[in-house]
């Protein structure tokens, strides 16, 4: 290597008059030997970003660091094709190194908006993790019409139970899902008990859409109702009664008192008419309480805990949730085949030309649903072997 002498000139140097750099950079070059150079970097601007892989996100959710956690759900909840295949990996990974979710238990809570649900899970989240307990909410919000994302309300009512290191509060969007239930909402589940968390519950936007999408993803279903609602909400109850496993008559406190006990007859009468299962060990339960006083809460729990060990007891747990499994495969299938549709720009396109004859009159809706499947049927065969990893 030849060393140049102090008075040659440097070989960076072009040009003593170069423009004047933007005010607010500095200039910072890598330099050849014994050379300092310098590029344009703007002054206090945060390294980039790298995405951690899947293996990463497995390791930080087994060894419960929160940040990891929170990536893994915001992955499985994207829609770009890239974070779902990175996505599968991650869920791939976890179901070979999670723990045993057997003793975990999951609840899923509903109720007319208003009944109090966001004040009754802090009250309850609050003494499970003063308890020793680990307790992950999972607060289905409803979607921003602007952003697309969650709206965030049920974390900042929780703001006690948000801060609760034994606590983890995730709001995810809707999207219009039925049910107020995220498409992803099960993947959350799976990968909160990666995480430690012994019990999850699942909080969703109201009631009145399809309960059965929260029912059919946990062990339990509690439903919270107000006294004195009046008879415009009994078709939604009616539904509710047809799945609930506790339900709680909330604000049974001052001057309500009398009326939430006497709502909590009301609905107990109701729940042996329409289910008939009062002898039963699992036949569904009322119960009052006051998230605000926090009274009845404890006994709450109590029945909760009972009830979850008479489900594992006799069986009726690991066969709710094996069906649930099964559940989760048709949904998963549904899913990845609307995920195709959308990846496919042959089938995007008969999509359109469908929906235009359809609103035309000029081609019945079984019939365009027919063409625009088999437009992704032969894009599916068609595509090169190669080429498969590209789908979603």
């Amino acid at each position: 290597m030849s060393v140049m002498p102090d008075d040659s000139p440097c070989p960076l140097e072009t040009s003593r008059e170069a423009p004047a750099e933007p005010p607010g950079f500095a200039l910072t070059v890598v330099p050849p030997p014994d050379v300092i150079q310098t590029v344009a970097i703007r002054p206090g601007a945060p390294p980039p970003r790298v995405e951690p892989t899947a293996v990463q996100l497995v390791r930080g959710v087994r060894s419960r660091d929160r940040a990891a956690l929170g990536r893994a759900i915001s992955l499985i909840e994207s829609s770009n094709p890239a974070h779902q295949s990175k996505a599968r990996e991650l869920m791939r990974l976890l179901a070979v190194s999670a723990p045993d979710a057997s003793t975990s238990i999951r609840i899923g809570i509903t109720g007319v908006p208003g009944a109090g649900k966001s004040t009754f899970i802090e009250r309850l989240g609050c003494m499970l993790t003063s308890a020793g307990s680990r307790l992950a909410v999972l607060a289905v919000d409803p979607s921003s019409a602007i952003s697309g994302g969650a709206i965030l309300g049920d974390k900042t009512r929780m703001a006690k139970l948000a801060s609760d290191p034994n606590a983890f509060i995730r709001p995810s969007p809707s999207s219009g899902t039925l049910g107020g239930v995220a498409r992803t909402t099960r993947d959350s589940i799976a990968i909160c008990e990666a995480a430690g968390f012994d019990v999850v519950l699942v909080e969703t936007v109201g009631v009145g859409q399809s309960e059965t999408a929260v029912a059919d993803m946990t062990d339990l279903f509690l439903a919270l109702m107000v006294p004195g609602a009046g008879d415009e909400l009994q078709g939604i109850k009616r539904g509710l009664l047809e799945l609930v496993d506790i339900l709680i008559v909330n604000k049974c406190d001052g001057d309500n008192m009398q009326r939430a006990k006497l709502a909590a007859r009301q609905h107990a009468g109701a729940l042996r008419m329409l289910r008939g299962d009062g002898e039963s060990a699992l036949a569904p339960i009322v119960l009052t309480a006051s998230a605000l006083t926090g009274d009845g809460v404890a006994d709450i729990w109590t029945s909760i805990l009972a009830r979850h060990s008479t489900m594992r007891s006799t069986g009726n747990l690991e066969a709710r949730r094996r069906t649930q499994r099964v559940r989760w495969l048709d949904t998963a299938i549904d899913d990845r085949l609307h995920a195709m549709l959308r990846a496919s720009s042959a089938a995007q396109l008969a999509l359109e030309n469908a929906r235009a004859r359809v609103l035309a009159g000029t081609l019945a809706p079984s019939d365009a649903a027919d063409t625009v499947l088999n437009t992704l049927i032969e894009t599916i065969c068609t595509q090169r072997p190669q080429d498969s990893h590209s789908l979603p």
